[in-house]
């Protein structure tokens, strides 16, 4: 009988109190993310760039016009597209100093130095070398625009009712498009300023002690060790950085997040971590914060724009592929651990690292099995984003359905939108947009597994099947920063589409979202995977290795969810809405 009570009260895990609003990691992770939200929208959402009314209606004037007189975009659509795009909020003098004190190392060839220190000597004579290249890069785009306005005055002239000159103009305005976007690099690579980030580095490494430190004190830490701690988390995660910006990284996608965690362990699996740097060893609070700013990304109006076929290949496919999943690696794998099934079956068909966290935290995986799905979705995510665009260019997919396999199958965000645009602007639009709407299945795929785990799991595992299971036993197992992720979105898509397109394009996309929430976003997830490697023990991961099981599970689930998502996609946006595929 004491043992049934003592199941029961491991199952309800004694309910929630008042006081858990500012003694519990998963508040405090909403806390500070709204904190980051206020400031945002103060500093962003309070003046509209300069002149802003006076240059989008006459760049929406000149878009009408050409829509009205060509088949295709014309010239002048193009370039009335580019003012529109120039008009930012992060332009702003509070934007600029948050993007100063933001930044990340930056790229470097062979010595690590340059992610950096780059003397101005150094780099008036880089950019020196460069002036050639970025005025040849210039002549190219001269000679583009002029070859492609000369075939849009001739499909001009015949009326727009010749088609083969309609698709030489197409034609030479996407070459006039790639080599504008080859002399923008170039002209970026000729006019580039000295660096030194160790200043920003030092300002922003006290900003975050005092930004999570507050949450530690209310938490009831050591504030003083947490500190002490947090610097050796941040070193790590200085390197990570580095390391994930050396120029060969950069093209294989191996980022600073897999660096993060492969530094980690390195420093935990030879010297060992460091007694001191433990207290800062705070994985969840950093990840957790960062999911609750992430939903500030995820706008529905954003995601309206792409109709449903977008729905459909998000919504539909990914839920099919992660109860199959987790089906498989039950009844054919038969994995002893459940947890690790559904956190790798999250990690793999919903949105990676994100949903993996996610859901691990709804179920109570261990955390040696949430490092190993991360480090899966890692590996295969450099892969995939380098392996599918090449695939997809070589058996001539076209741009936009390449762009939706790219996004309802690669796990990062940051992922997806580089291997949409080695495609073109269309597939990193359409990838982008498509892994926006599966973010939003994050807080969906939590609530479903902590509601499965409570119900179902929980019960079976304490010998207490059938037994009814109280609202308030799901709420303890419930994520509570999902419920900041979704408030976060809600907001946020509530002022974007007040806004109008443009207006929340300047002061949303490139004020808020870019000017401070992906920003700090990235930093908190990094930071988070810095955690897990100095916290992972390799010894502890190989048991769970056994067989190759979670290796299985995840191609296998990958696979499926690649053909699914690829057929979903082919019919959602050829056959049955071909017309919103036009208007992309």
């Amino acid at each position: 009988m004491n043992e049934l009570k003592t199941d029961v009260v491991v199952l309800d895990d004694s309910g929630a109190k008042f006081s858990d609003l500012w003694k519990k990691e998963d508040y405090w992770a909403i806390w500070l993310g709204f904190l980051v939200l206020i400031v945002g929208y103060v500093l962003f959402l309070s003046q509209t760039p300069p002149k802003f009314a006076e240059t989008v209606t006459k760049a929406n004037q000149t878009i009408q016009v050409a829509v009205k007189k060509a088949p295709f975009r014309t010239i002048e659509y193009y370039q009335a597209q580019d003012v529109k795009k120039k008009l930012r909020a992060r332009d702003s003098n509070a934007g600029k100093t948050i993007a100063y004190y933001t930044r990340t190392p930056g790229r470097w060839i062979s010595n690590p130095l340059d992610s950096f220190y780059v003397p101005k000597v150094t780099v008036d004579a880089a950019n020196a070398k460069a002036m050639p290249a970025a005025d040849k890069e210039k002549a190219g785009e001269s000679t583009a625009i002029e070859e492609a306005r000369t075939a849009q005055k001739t499909a001009e002239d015949a009326g727009y009712k010749d088609i083969s000159l309609n698709a030489a103009a197409q034609a030479k305005i996407a070459d006039w498009r790639k080599a504008q976007g080859a002399a923008s690099k170039a002209n970026a690579d000729a006019s580039a300023r000295s660096v030194n980030l160790f200043p920003t580095l030092a300002v922003l490494l006290i900003i975050f002690m005092v930004f999570f430190g507050v949450g530690m004190i209310f938490m009831g830490q050591n504030t003083a060790k947490f500190a002490m701690g947090f610097v050796g988390v941040f070193v790590v995660t200085v390197l990570a950085f580095m390391m994930g910006s050396q120029i060969t990284m950069r093209y294989y996608g191996v980022n600073a997040e897999a660096w993060a965690i492969i530094l980690g362990m390195l420093v935990a699996n030879t010297v060992g971590t460091p007694s001191f740097i433990k207290p800062a060893i705070q994985t969840e609070y950093y990840i957790k914060t960062g999911l609750v700013l992430l939903g500030a990304e995820v706008l529905f109006d954003k995601i309206v724009a792409i109709g449903i076929p977008g729905i459909f290949v998000a919504w539909v496919v990914t839920p099919i592929v992660l109860v199959c999943t987790f089906i498989f690696g039950q009844k054919v794998l038969k994995m002893p651990s459940k947890t690790l099934n559904i956190t790798i079956s999250a990690d793999m068909s919903v949105c990676g690292t994100s949903a993996a966290i996610a859901t691990a935290a709804a179920c109570r995986a261990k955390k040696e099995e949430l490092t190993l799905s991360i480090g899966l979705s890692l590996v295969f995510t450099a892969i995939m984003m380098i392996a599918m665009p090449a695939f997809i260019k070589a058996v001539g997919i076209p741009e936009v359905l390449g762009g939706a396999w790219i996004g309802g199958t690669v796990d990062s965000t940051g992922a997806v939108a580089a291997a949409g645009a080695f495609l073109g602007e269309k597939a990193m639009y359409v990838a982008a947009t498509i892994k926006m709407i599966q973010n939003v299945l994050i807080g969906v795929t939590a609530f479903f597994v902590a509601l499965y785990w409570t119900t179902k799991v929980e019960p079976e595992k304490h010998g207490l099947a059938g037994r009814k299971v109280s609202l308030s036993e799901i709420w303890n197992r419930f994520p509570k920063f999902v419920i900041g992720f979704l408030v976060a979105s809600v907001l946020a898509s509530l002022i974007s589409g007040n806004l109008g397109s443009d207006l929340s394009n300047a002061m949303v996309n490139e004020g808020l979202i870019r000017g401070i929430i992906s920003p700090l976003r990235t930093w908190c997830f990094v930071l988070a995977f810095t955690s897990i490697g100095l916290g992972t023990n390799f010894r502890e991961l190989a048991h769970y290795f056994k067989g190759g099981k979670p290796l299985i599970l995840y191609v296998c689930g990958q696979s499926f969810n690649m053909i699914l998502t690829l057929v979903m996609a082919y019919v959602m946006f050829y056959l049955v809405f071909p017309e919103i595929t036009a208007k992309i």
